[in-house]
């Protein structure tokens, strides 16, 4: 199962949960709360008849909408139920509540989960039992004061209180939903940023591989007939240099791949000498311990350096939480906008280090420090750059 997939199980699994939950807490009680309204209140089979089918409608009603899917069965569950209370009040002898009790359930369900004008619905629906509560109490034989809360104030209260109940239970639905909405939301960013961080790995094996092969390809085409053993040699390290960066790609796709810092200062130290380019290296004794990030900075800027730079001296400085690499390749331009030393930046930001490029009294300097170390500008001092 893939992880949007397994997203959404557990979203639809959340739902469930509520929906058992409902179904469990609140079906039961609704249905024997109307079915003792109706065996109560009704004094014939026929009037239990339609006060029972309002019933029905009315428990469809939230059966459905435990599911979210009430705008389905909406309209028929309403209109039977509010065809219901009319009939109640024409026909009941007193004691109407099971006629107006279907209505106002199903009433209350329907409209808090109306897409837009919900109060104007809600204030509608109040009214429409009212109205028919008063052409009771104004045709019905009895008109006392118990009669008119009978018909009109208790029913248009119950149901405006149930209506009112259920705008906050739908809100709390809402801020599920939202809740789940924004996970799935950070789950796709979080993956987003997954394959950006593995695009940019890979990029830093093979564009860095390519770019010594090419260069490595070409002395061996300059020695192959004035030095053809070391020719040979340089043939033998491109041969090891492939498999190397085949068994790294290997390893990055199954999230074995881990650099080491001292390789990869050698392995700078030896490429820059094959170029043409002095290298002073500074080395701490606690530098093996280096974050992993300063051995992929070091990578990318050794990669910038052959590409770009026409360096003939690069000075090194390494520690167990900062490098810092100067170059003499000054062109008179400032230094290359790099997406690989950009990413590695973000990167480093992100657990709170940093990574400076920057051109200076003559030279290229790029300093990175690892996370919850000092800043670069903090640890190597603006002059160094000259030495």
């Amino acid at each position: 199962m893939d992880a949007r997939s397994q997203r959404w199980a557990t979203a639809e699994s959340s739902r469930r949960r509520f929906r058992t939950l409902n179904l469990t807490l609140f079906l039961p009680l609704l249905s024997a709360v109307g079915a003792v309204l109706v065996a109560r209140q009704a004094q014939t089979w026929q009037q239990a008849g339609v006060l029972g089918l309002g019933l029905v409608a009315a428990l469809v009603a939230f059966e459905r909408w435990t599911a979210g899917d009430i705008a389905r069965v909406a309209v028929p569950c309403l209109a039977v139920a509010g065809a219901v209370w009319p009939y109640g009040v024409l026909a009941l002898d007193g004691g109407w509540a099971a006629a107006y009790y279907p209505v106002a359930l199903a009433g209350s369900l329907v409209v808090s989960h109306l897409p837009r004008h919900r109060a104007a619905a809600a204030g509608g629906l109040v009214a429409y039992v009212a109205a028919v509560g008063v052409l009771g109490f104004l045709t019905g034989s009895a008109g006392g004061a118990d009669d008119l809360i009978d018909l009109v104030l208790f029913p248009a209260g119950f149901t405006a209180v149930v209506t009112g109940l259920m705008f906050p239970n739908k809100r709390f639905y809402d801020v599920v939903a939202d809740m789940e909405a924004e996970h799935d939301r950070e789950a796709e960013l979080a993956v987003t940023r997954e394959r950006m961080r593995f695009a940019g790995d890979l990029h830093d094996i093979q564009g860095h591989t390519l770019h010594v092969v090419k260069l490595k390809v070409a002395l061996a085409q300059r020695l192959l007939r004035s030095e053809p053993e070391r020719a040979e040699q340089e043939l033998r390290e491109i041969h090891a240099l492939v498999g190397d960066t085949i068994e790294q790609t290997r390893e990055l796709a199954y999230g074995r791949r881990k650099l080491n810092i001292t390789a990869e200062l050698e392995n700078a130290k030896n490429l820059l000498e094959a170029a043409g380019i002095r290298v002073r290296v500074t080395c701490d004794a606690a530098a093996a311990r280096a974050d992993e990030l300063l051995a992929q900075v070091l990578r990318e800027t050794t990669t910038n350096i052959l590409r770009h730079s026409r360096a003939t001296l690069v000075r090194i400085s390494l520690s167990a939480d900062s490098l810092t690499v100067l170059n003499d390749g000054v062109d008179g331009q400032g230094p290359p906008e790099e997406r690989g030393l950009a990413d590695l930046g973000r990167r480093l930001a992100a657990g709170g280090g940093a990574l400076t490029v920057e051109r200076a009294d003559g030279w290229f300097r790029t300093a990175a420090t690892s996370p919850a170390a000092p800043a670069p500008g903090d640890r190597v001092a603006a002059g160094e750059a000259g030495r």
